[in-house]
């Protein structure tokens, strides 16, 4: 089923969200939704906060770059309690992102270009891997989803300010999208 996307605004976006363990309720059918839902926004990743769930999950895609990126071909996973445990500051990268939740925007942001996770898969497997490139800045987005954090929250000075009018005007439900959508209601 294809479940809303919550965009900038609710509150459940600004949430650090809850561990889970296998027997959270319909978890198996979350994250199918999870899955039919981020294949028809056409995006690379989605953190179940922007479903509207405060919990622990998220999901990435990067098999659908992967003409131009055949590295990551076949890439689909599923990444349950999900944390960054280091960051390897002796790289950096600045880089255009957007965010399903923010409908129309988008802005560079600079991030580490290595990192590294713990996470469960969906099967309750455990894992701890060193990740760079571009997989690397799309777990950061996605993970900062799960503590509450937004990509325009590493703006700074003067290009955090040009961004403030937006987000008003996306809060405010003024926006386009051609997914579905669950904006904040006033």
């Amino acid at each position: 089923m294809i479940l809303p996307i919550y965009t900038y605004g609710q509150p459940v976006l600004r949430k650090e969200t809850e561990e889970i363990t296998a027997s959270y309720p319909n978890l198996q059918e979350i994250i199918k939704d999870m899955w039919d839902t981020l294949d028809r926004s056409h995006g690379v990743g989605l953190a179940a906060p922007q479903v509207g769930l405060p919990i622990r999950l998220a999901i990435i895609n990067l098999d659908c770059i992967s003409e131009e990126e055949p590295q990551y071909a076949g890439y689909k996973r599923t990444f349950i309690n999900p944390y960054i445990e280091e960051f390897d500051e002796s790289e950096t990268e600045t880089m255009e992102e957007g965010c399903l939740s923010l409908p129309g925007l988008s802005e560079k942001v600079t991030r580490p270009t290595r990192i590294r996770i713990s996470y469960l898969d969906e099967n309750f497997q455990e894992h701890d891997e060193w990740v760079d490139g571009y997989l690397a800045r799309v777990m950061q987005h996605e993970f900062d989803h799960l503590d509450g954090i937004i990509y325009t929250d590493h703006l700074k000075g003067l290009r955090r300010q040009l961004m403030t009018p937006k987000l008003k005007q996306l809060a405010k439900g003024l926006f386009r999208a051609d997914y579905k959508v669950k904006p904040l209601k006033r």
